[in-house]
């Protein structure tokens, strides 16, 4: 593969797709290519200057105004109604908050996070059986499945579980199996307060979320950034909005999560004990606007590997082509639906067809 030049160009689609596709038979990721010593990174992951980092993680300035923390505490113990109030702000506003107190075990969050590095940092020919670019496979390693905008790579491989609350345990690498399994069974009781509390700040009943089936099944994301030669030119993810329903996110101390908030990037401290709560576009949906999925992003390091885990809750297969809409409780004369009803499987191939960034896939679907 070539290396960048200092001139930048667009690559057309088809030499773009050329280049993408040489890196994926290595099937070593970008983990082989930083293990390879490049001083430069290869031309396909090189974003245009008008969409590169301002600055890198190694000496980042904050000026943004505080990120969202909701402290969990006291939620059985007549500090519900606080909390839910927290909750309507941020998921309004921000559509991010991060949570502390929320009952998953810092052992078992940290277990995680090690369990994965140690499945991206194992040698390339123990990691091969399990890359696929076959998006159907239950657990796969892959490397930047899908096209952006453009037609830049990022810089990060992910080793994800479909439907990961129902695997068996010979379907998981060895390496991070008991981490992956404790985990998945905190993220999904997690999720059944996180779905009472949501349902409790947009006024409705606390089983509200729960009867529409929208986050019955979990997928489970375990990225790992290497360190990269140039983080002025790429991005680990660029800016994005989740296409699920509910996202919760566990990073280790790196940082280089940012949410646009205001037209102003955020960086989101690196809390200890912390969890990050976004919404995806779905959510936006069925709250008929009353939650907003905003944009956010991930840069990466030159000197540390950023590792996370981003537990995405979606329906169950089952449910993909379920139909989904705003919810009728929220609607009146004065609030009358703004988006037409679609399915998981629709919405999506939207976005693949067509990448889009932002509001835009969500403006496909306005009535």
């Amino acid at each position: 593969m070539e290396t960048n030049s200092a001139i930048y160009s667009h690559l057309d689609d088809d030499e773009y797709a050329k280049q993408l596709k040489e890196f994926h038979q290595t099937k070593a990721g970008v983990k082989g290519i930083a293990d390879s010593g490049a001083i430069r990174i290869p031309r396909i992951f090189i974003h245009p200057p008008e969409d590169r980092p301002k600055s890198t993680l190694d000496g980042t300035t904050d000026t943004s105004p505080p990120f969202p923390l909701i402290d969990f505490e006291g939620l059985e113990n007549g500090k519900r109604m606080g909390i839910v109030n927290e909750i309507r702000e941020a998921a309004s506003t921000w559509g991010f908050f991060q949570m502390v107190n929320h009952g998953v075990p810092l052992a078992t969050m940290d277990k995680l996070l090690e369990s994965v590095r140690r499945f991206h940092e194992q040698p390339q020919e123990v990691k091969e059986e399990w890359y696929s670019d076959d998006q159907t496979r239950m657990v796969r390693l892959y490397s930047n499945a899908f096209s952006t905008e453009w037609r830049a790579a990022h810089w990060k491989d992910t080793l994800v579980l479909l439907a990961a609350q129902q695997l068996e345990k010979e379907q998981v690498p060895q390496v991070c199996r008991e981490a992956i399994f404790e985990y998945t069974k905190c993220m999904m009781r997690l999720k059944e307060t996180v779905s009472e509390l949501l349902s409790e700040a947009l006024w409705l009943s606390g089983d509200c979320l729960a009867k529409t089936e929208c986050m019955d099944s979990l997928t489970l994301s375990c990225h790992y950034y290497p360190p990269c030669p140039e983080p002025e030119l790429t991005w680990g993810i660029s800016s994005h909005t989740d296409l699920n329903f509910l996202t919760l996110l566990l990073q280790d101390d790196v940082g280089g999560l940012q949410v646009l908030y205001q037209d102003q990037w955020v960086d989101v401290p690196t809390t200890p004990g912390a969890l990050v709560l976004n919404l995806g576009g779905l959510m936006q949906l069925i709250t008929n606007d009353k939650f907003k999925s905003v944009e956010h992003r991930a840069g990466v390091g030159r000197t540390n590997p950023r590792i996370s885990a981003a537990a995405l809750f979606v329906p169950t297969f089952a449910n993909l082509e379920k139909p989904y809409g705003p919810i009728k409780e929220l609607l009146s004369e004065k609030d009358p639906p703004i988006y037409r009803e679609t399915s998981v499987k629709e919405y999506v191939a939207c976005h693949k067809s067509k990448p889009t960034y932002g509001s835009l896939s969500l403006s496909q679907f306005k009535l």
